[in-house]
């Protein structure tokens, strides 16, 4: 049986499109990474045929511009060697733990990270949370030996390796010192930040994206790279990329949120009609450039932000990409408050005081709704 240095936590089709093309690539190069064991750790009996359909290569099809032109591709991924199951499977992911694994990867969902009231049983059980099943595993790899491992969350929360960390760090709490310690010292977890639209699956296995990827890791002594990749950035700090992503990218899809709403609110209007509507792209342009870049200049980030709002509006403009805007626009009043409120704390950090007209305005319409 091959053996795979990579553990990834989550089947979704983000990942296949993402971290496990990233590697099949890597590795076409010649580059000596993965190959990887996908662990479905939801229990969910109806994507056994996706599980077992791992054990082959599967297609990604990448659809969209670059710089302007039309690309269609479809890249065949053969960097994973299996699929098993934390329902059925326990025993081997433990051994593929404590045996093969020198990095984790996880994208376990919304609510990955979320405990539940059997994460404090002392032996495994299914229902847990992936925090809790991951400790299990710790515990058992510390038993044997403590070799050092990498843990790498892909999960969309801010410090999402610390976040982690604490998570573990809190289950394990009873646990005697050494553990702990191997949980501190031991284990090196990282923060990344990952983006990428991946618009639809391909059955059994295999997905639809976009030809933007960014997987951006925040470096650390001791840090392993995944694989050596163009989608893949190390930085000092993810707090600049952070920032163009929730107050350029989120904010923006935000306002097209807001704009669909105050006119009607009920169609399936996708982003890139709006784009094609010209009076909306530019109530959408006016706003960034004045009320958003000015704080973004005043961070030192002028360079930063206009490439990556060029970026964005290309991504917006992708012809073959159905984002409807009432999937968008779903939690609308604390995506306001996080996205428009967040930037307008930034900007005032920053020392960026001019009027942001149209930003106070709907701050102020949602105010009494979050």
């Amino acid at each position: 049986m091959t053996k795979t240095p990579i553990l990834q936590f989550g089947t979704s089709r983000f990942l296949q499109a993402h971290a496990d093309l990233f590697v099949s690539q890597a590795r076409e190069e010649g580059q000596e990474v993965g190959p990887i064991t996908i662990v479905q750790s939801s229990g969910d009996a109806s994507r056994a045929a996706r599980l077992r359909a791992f054990a082959r290569p599967f297609p990604v099809r990448i659809e969209g511009l670059i710089n302007g032109a039309r690309v269609q591709k479809t890249i065949t991924v053969g960097s994973v060697a299996r699929g098993v199951s934390t329902s059925q499977d326990w025993a081997e992911v433990a051994r593929i733990f404590v045996e093969e694994a020198q990095i984790v990867l996880s994208n376990t969902g919304d609510r990955g990270f979320a405990a539940r009231d059997s994460d404090h049983l002392d032996a495994f059980d299914q229902s847990m949370s992936y925090p809790a099943k991951l400790t299990h595993l710790l515990r058992i790899r510390f038993a044997r030996g403590a070799a050092p491992i990498q843990i790498m969350p892909m999960e969309l929360v801010p410090n999402n390796g610390q976040v982690l960390k604490a998570r573990v760090m809190d289950l394990a709490k009873a646990d005697p010192p050494g553990f702990r310690t191997y949980l501190d010292t031991g284990v090196t977890w990282v923060n990344s930040l990952v983006d990428r639209i991946v618009s639809q699956p391909i059955e059994p296995v295999g997905a639809v994206a976009e030809p933007y990827a960014l997987w951006a890791i925040e470096d650390q002594p001791g840090l392993i790279a995944p694989c050596i990749h163009p989608a893949i950035q190390i930085v000092p700090s993810l707090d600049q990329i952070e920032a163009l992503k929730l107050f350029v990218l989120n904010l923006s899809h935000t306002f097209l949120a807001e704009r669909w709403l105050w006119s009607n609110g009920s169609d399936g209007r996708l982003v890139r009609e709006m784009m094609e509507d010209l009076s909306e792209l530019a109530r959408l342009q006016a706003l960034i450039i004045n009320e958003v870049r000015p704080a973004f200049v005043a961070a030192g980030l002028t360079d930063a932000f206009d490439a990556y709002l060029e970026t964005t509006l290309e991504r917006f403009a992708n012809p073959y990409l159905d984002h409807r805007i009432a999937d968008i626009a779903q939690n609308h009043p604390q995506k306001v408050a996080r996205r428009m409120g967040g930037f307008l704390d930034f900007a005032a950090r920053h020392g960026d005081h001019g009027d942001k007209p149209i930003l106070s305005r709907i701050m102020m319409q949602h105010r009494e709704t979050v």
